[in-house]
């Protein structure tokens, strides 16, 4: 029975969650001093440092390949940062916010396709 003046809320974060398989999870990483980015933004990986930028598929440092979305934007303009990212999850394509070079609905579903999240 429901306590009079109490209401129940259902949190959507964004409406960019898609499902609930694969169960989202988040990871904390360093992204890289030079980046001013949005939340949902998808991150790649710099293989020599390990810090995390905007994921670009022209790049040849490793950070072609996504591994996950960040949280919260984030201002690292001034020096490296350490945020949250999704590491797993299920999340729709067209919410995300997508480097340039992911031009077509096809790169932006192949993206992930060895990683835990699973775009729709």
């Amino acid at each position: 029975m429901p306590i009079a003046g109490k209401t129940t809320e259902t949190y959507i974060p964004g409406n960019y969650i898609a499902g609930s398989t694969p169960l989202i999870a988040t990871e904390s990483g360093t992204l890289v001093s030079g980046q001013n980015l949005t939340d949902r933004a998808v991150l790649g990986r710099i293989d020599a440092s390990k810090k995390l930028t905007l994921c670009n598929p022209g790049a040849s440092d490793g950070s072609q390949t996504p591994v996950g979305i960040l949280v919260h934007a984030t201002n690292a303009s001034s020096g490296d940062k350490t945020i949250q990212f999704y590491k797993a999850g299920c999340f729709f394509a067209d919410a995300l916010v997508w480097h340039a070079g992911f031009d077509s609905t096809a790169k932006k579903l192949a993206a992930f396709d060895r990683a835990s999240i699973s775009i729709r």
